[in-house]
């Protein structure tokens, strides 16, 4: 099986204080479009309010260069209004909900129970079913808690298979705040894999510089084959405790695979001129 990396901007714009000009980001993900990734998460239909940088989403979108990019393009969505605006846009393959076992981050994150999110879930699901979209539920809390809250497989393998049960065929789980280890990845991806063969499960780590290399290889050599991130690491959860956590590198996802004599199919060139595209885009914003 082939390996799916999902590149993240809108992760690692979301959280950026000053506004970043809509012609800047793009001239980015139009970037991002030629190097070959299978997905790019290049925005959110969420309330301005609530994440300010994404409230040019459908301006960006409108100029996006998608006609030499076999590149899919996924929009995250927290809510039904969401969900409505962006299976307007046939630009849009997949719509991303974050969905989290644990009650205390499902609060902080939507503002929501668990049971009223998987209600949620399951109305954007039958919309997706209906407008030829696909959706990914991103598992926050995917490989353990920090709130107290209870977390193991038997929790696991319930929401997934709830999750699964609706027609859902890609589940990522997230790192939510960078604390998974090579042991918890282990288990969650061997269990759940064995338990779905069906289902696509993904990784979307937030990582420290020091412990990026652990949490791919583990989750590799224990079946996972998609992965997100995000050029240098930009972005990350506001909540993780380590100002160093941030997202997963790309270029050291790429460096692993190659390592590994894996072949990307991926276009260099144009990453290298998106890796350099980004530091004027990121360099001098205020996290």
């Amino acid at each position: 099986m082939s390996i799916k990396i999902t590149e993240c901007p809108r992760d690692a714009m979301q959280g950026i204080d000053n506004f970043i000009p809509t012609e800047i980001k793009i001239s980015y993900i139009n970037s991002l479009l030629k190097v070959g990734f299978d997905t790019i998460d290049f925005g959110s239909f969420v309330s301005p309010k609530s994440i300010p940088q994404m409230k040019d989403t459908e301006e960006v979108l409108q100029s996006l260069e998608l006609k030499n990019s076999n590149s899919k393009l996924l929009a995250i969505v927290a809510n039904l209004k969401g969900a409505l605006n962006a299976i307007q846009f046939k630009q849009i393959h997949y719509l991303g909900f974050p969905f989290s076992i644990s009650p205390t981050f499902q609060i902080r994150n939507t503002n929501s129970s668990v049971e009223d999110a998987f209600d949620t879930l399951s109305l954007i699901q039958d919309l997706c079913s209906t407008n030829n979209k696909e959706l990914v539920v991103y598992f926050s809390m995917g490989f353990g808690n920090p709130y107290g809250d209870p977390w193991n497989k038997e929790m696991l393998k319930y929401w997934s298979e709830k999750i699964h049960k609706i027609g859902v065929k890609t589940i990522a789980l997230s790192d939510t705040i960078g604390i998974a280890t090579p042991e918890s990845i282990t288990y969650s991806f061997t269990e759940l894999i064995k338990e779905f063969p069906e289902v696509e499960f993904g990784a979307h780590f937030h990582t420290t510089p020091d412990t990026w290399f652990e949490k791919v290889d583990a989750a590799y050599k224990s079946g996972c084959n998609r992965f997100d991130g995000a050029l240098k690491g930009w972005g990350g959860c506001p909540m993780a405790t380590d100002k160093l956590t941030g997202n997963m590198p790309t270029e050291n996802l790429i460096s692993y695979f190659r390592t590994n004599n894996i072949n990307l199919n991926l276009d260099i060139n144009a990453f290298k001129n998106a890796l350099e595209l980004s530091s004027s885009v990121f360099g001098e914003s205020k996290h």
